[in-house]
């Protein structure tokens, strides 16, 4: 699954109420943006998926009626934007009746998919329903990168379903999660965006949760080598001006900058997973001494205005004093809850990439880590891309998979499926 695109958290953010987010005891506004994760099924088997690694205890899914009986209460309280995403969104056979039914609704509708399924009958079919927007995800620029770290063979799969979602006229918006494979062919993935005719292309590096927390270690790339990337994006920016817009999303571990979190916990956003469980973030879910509600059993007005779930981290009631007292706070929210519980075992931490916080030698030692693994590969012999496989080997890669899935939930040590490239 891609998490939500920094654009769209951003454009999230700049309608905000000013200030709502930072009173120590705010009053919700509405859940102007609901991401609806239709299922936890998906083909790719990506090593940064940002599905909850124990997603195999949560294979039940909402009927269609649910997820309508979803739409209309949040479009009633006032939410305007509608993200569509699992998993693979596609594996939804009602897909096309949702998409219609948010329509009549009012909702801005964006399909956020791997492209696995999208045929041109298809796509002209969610376009009749009222399907706004498709963001397609690719992996890399290259067949063989690409189809390595899905663990699949659709990078030829992924170029068709490009040309078809240009045909029926959508915007054509692409994005990749960028991390030490694939950060040096950053320059020839703009190339291949710009050669499929991409109005967007979101470069966005890894943020450390789900399967990418488990694969921290094998992905974070050098300080040196995101500088060097950023150094050609820059300059594809520039010559690309007018034409496409690149959006580079920087990793918050290296920019040392507290990042604001969904615009604030409980502020716009509520992301309903596939069995029904209301969460205020895509990766919330893991946090512990939580009861979130589920939509079978409360309405989302009372999810959003009364739960524990969504209140407990609202305002700044919550926040330690090294929050309390830094003049960020009203902007950064208190920065990212399940960042601070997954390195510093606390969610009430301060977010640890912030230099202010106790724990920032945490980050710091990682990054260390990541730039010593750098410099030892520089005096390597050249090897061909096959090296990847061994990589992942001696990375302890773990592929998103419903069998490591399951190992996760039972935590069972060893036997973790570690996926080698297709032949």
């Amino acid at each position: 699954m891609n998490a939500p695109t920094e654009a769209q958290t951003l454009a999230a953010l700049q309608t905000a109420p000013a200030g709502a987010a930072s009173l120590a005891r705010p009053v919700p506004g509405a859940p102007m943006w609901l991401l609806a994760e239709l299922t936890y099924k998906c083909p790719l088997h990506c090593v940064f998926c940002s599905n909850p690694t124990d997603y195999a205890a949560h294979m039940s899914e909402l009927s269609t009626e649910d997820w309508l009986r979803v739409f209309r209460e949040g479009r009633a309280m006032g939410a305007v934007q509608l993200g569509l995403s699992g998993g693979e969104p596609l594996l939804r056979d009602d897909l096309e009746v949702l998409v219609a039914e948010a329509r009549k609704l009012g909702f801005y509708i964006n399909l956020i998919t791997s492209g696995i399924g999208l045929t041109e009958k298809r796509a002209s079919a969610l376009k009749e329903a009222g399907l706004d927007h498709i963001q397609l995800s690719f992996q890399d620029s290259t067949k063989e990168l690409n189809d390595f770290l899905s663990s699949t063979r659709t990078f030829d799969l992924k170029n068709k379903v490009a040309a078809i979602i240009k045909s029926q006229g959508y915007p054509m918006v692409l994005n990749c999660v960028m991390h030490r494979y694939n950060l040096p062919q950053v320059g020839r993935i703009i190339e291949m965006a710009e050669s499929m005719g991409a109005e967007f292309l979101e470069l966005a590096n890894t943020q450390y949760y789900g399967w990418a927390w488990h694969n921290r270690a094998a992905l974070m790339p050098s300080h040196a080598e995101l500088i060097e990337a950023e150094k050609i994006v820059d300059s594809h920016r520039a010559r690309l001006a007018g034409r496409m817009k690149i959006l580079w999303v920087s990793p918050d571990y290296y920019d040392a900058k507290v990042k604001p979190c969904m615009a604030g916990w409980g502020s716009l956003f509520m992301v309903i997973a596939p069995d029904g469980l209301a969460l205020p973030c895509h990766s919330a879910r893991m946090l512990p001494g939580f009861d979130f509600p589920n939509v079978t059993e409360h309405s989302i007005a009372s999810i959003w205005r009364d739960s524990d779930a969504f209140n407990r981290y609202r305002g700044t009631s919550w926040m330690s004093e090294t929050c309390l007292s830094c003049d960020e706070h009203p902007k950064d929210f208190g920065g990212c809850r399940c960042q601070a519980f997954l390195v510093t075992g606390s969610a009430e931490a301060t977010d640890p990439v912030c230099p202010k916080s106790p724990d920032r030698h945490l980050i710091d030692e990682a990054i260390a880590v990541a730039d010593a693994a750098a410099s030892s590969s520089l005096t390597a012999q050249p090897q061909p891309l096959r090296f990847v496989a061994g990589a992942a080997k001696g990375g302890g890669m773990l592929f998103r998979t419903d069998a490591n899935s399951r190992t996760l939930v039972d935590a069972v040590p060893g036997a973790l499926e570690i996926a080698t490239p297709h032949a």
